[in-house]
């Protein structure tokens, strides 16, 4: 995927699984991992037990709009 791939809400899969973006930088985005349903397209942040993870542009080859096959 490229950084124009992005927007707030975008869902997309590294190989860890399905993680959901929550702010697009210059050259970065920042994503939670949804886990069980959470947190839900509605949530907003803060999140109470979802950690937001920093993607740059090293990052973006190996994220995926279809799940990553093992």
């Amino acid at each position: 995927m490229e950084h124009s791939d992005f927007q707030i809400g975008t869902e997309f899969y590294t190989e860890s699984g399905l993680w959901r973006c929550t702010d697009v930088g210059s050259r970065t985005i920042v994503a939670v991992q949804v886990q069980d349903g959470y947190p839900g397209a509605k949530e907003a942040p803060p999140f109470v037990d979802a950690v937001e993870v920093v993607f740059d542009e090293y990052d973006f080859p190996g994220l995926s709009r279809e799940p990553v096959a093992d």
